[in-house]
């Protein structure tokens, strides 16, 4: 029996992805060979190369404007020091809403000087800073759109005058944006586009070629782009997967479509959360998550009791991270309504016991 899978990430991804991917890892296209044993240069993967950064731009309104994607190796981490690398050249702005934001920070600073334009640190990230300015003098501003381990989102598309990078990693596809405000997105696949491996990056190529130093091959938006994410060996099975999921989103719909459905689903637990007196939500209620639900116990000493109704109830991945503790629901593009209403039934089922 399929768990209902709240992990935050490697996380769920749709049934018939994993149908079509099971069968690709025995015989990819009827070749009679593994899709993980052809050679990534085989005209049957740079099919599948070209189909996801065509399918990522198209999905993010984006084609023919300017912006080139790409599969990359390393994970968002890696990117936190790519786009410094690629685009800081005197000074950058970041805005520091979690632990990820904080991580790019810290990898930024080996570049240059940084303004860390405001924080939400003082209340342990629970909120998104409003009312900030950036300074018109920097290469670029970073955000972080999600917040996976707080559970906070920015909802808006920030309109200042200089280039917008954002990390996307557990918002990409999730919700209708402007992407074409900004000028660099990168987000890594196990959230709501594939299995861990690879990182999607979405750039305009415009903002490249301005810093003074020399970057490495491997680190150089411009070399990916020329070599159309074939510098070096690619990660196939994941590159695939990623190409399934979001022909899988086209056909539902796109992103207005899922974006009704997402929601529903958040709509459906953060009402049981405010209604329910065992229960209290983490992030200020105006900056919550639509993919990452925070909430707490009012009363720990029903810990276990809960814990075993979710457990029984075959709820897989609800513990909160240890910077917050206790229960983090991640809601992401592939996990259906049902598995939220089998959450809520469970706070219900706590609400008459304890």
């Amino acid at each position: 029996m399929k768990k209902h899978n709240f992990s935050a990430g490697p996380c769920i991804l749709p049934q018939e992805v994993f149908k079509q991917a099971s069968e690709a890892v025995i015989d990819f296209n009827g070749l009679g060979l593994s899709l993980i044993e052809i050679s990534h240069r085989d005209k049957n993967f740079i099919e599948v190369m070209d189909q996801a950064q065509s399918l990522a731009l198209e999905l993010l309104g984006l084609e023919n404007k300017g912006y080139k994607a790409l599969f990359l190796q390393g994970g968002a981490s890696t990117q936190f020091l790519a786009v410094a690398y690629n685009l800081l050249n005197k000074k950058s702005a970041y805005l520091n809403t979690g632990t990820w934001a904080s991580k790019a920070i810290k990898e930024a600073r080996l570049f240059g000087e940084l303004v860390e334009v405001a924080s939400s640190k003082d209340q342990n990230f629970n909120y998104i800073p409003k009312g900030f300015s950036v300074p018109s003098d920097v290469d670029y501003l970073h955000i972080t759109t999600n917040n996976t381990i707080f559970g906070t989102q920015i909802k808006e598309d920030y309109n200042f005058e200089v280039p917008l990078v954002a990390d996307m990693s557990s918002d990409i596809f999730s919700c209708q944006r402007d992407f074409s405000k900004y000028d660099l997105i990168y987000a890594g696949a196990q959230k709501n586009m594939g299995p861990a491996g690879t990182t999607l990056v979405v750039i305009k190529e415009g903002i490249l070629g301005k810093v003074d130093r020399t970057i490495p091959s491997m680190l150089d938006y411009k070399i990916h782009i020329d070599k159309e994410s074939m510098f070096n060996t690619p990660p196939v099975f994941a590159v695939y997967v990623s190409m399934l999921t979001l022909q899988w989103l086209k056909n539902l719909g796109g992103i207005q479509a899922i974006e009704k459905i997402n929601q529903e689903k958040a709509d459906l637990l953060y009402d049981e959360i405010d209604r329910n007196p065992l229960f209290k939500g983490f992030a200020a209620t105006e900056d919550r998550s639509n993919m990452n639900a925070t909430f707490n116990l009012v009363d720990e000493s029903v810990k276990d009791l809960f814990d075993g109704i979710w457990k029984d109830a075959d709820i897989n991945g609800l513990n909160g991270h240890r910077s917050v503790g206790g229960y983090r629901a991640s809601m992401y593009n592939a996990l259906p309504l049902n598995s939220v209403e089998v959450l809520v039934q469970a706070m219900q089922a706590i609400e008459k016991r304890a």
